[in-house]
């Protein structure tokens, strides 16, 4: 049987940290900044978590 492959996107996407959890990026930080408030701009430069219902997809996508 073939090996598995990691969804190239994913793999850009994603880190898996020390613990296993899976870390990520949030959205909407790339454009259209002006109507945002700066304290919802700062909070979408740290990163998030994958959510517990995401977590089986993302770790299918990374081979994992």
């Amino acid at each position: 049987m073939p090996k598995m492959k990691t969804n190239s996107s994913a793999k850009k996407r994603f880190t898996v940290t020390g613990t296993g959890k899976i870390k990520r990026k949030h959205a909407f930080k790339r454009h259209i900044l002006t109507k945002k408030a700066t304290a919802r701009k700062r909070a979408l430069t740290k990163s998030g978590l994958v959510d517990h219902s995401d977590l089986s997809n993302v770790k299918f996508l990374l081979a994992m």
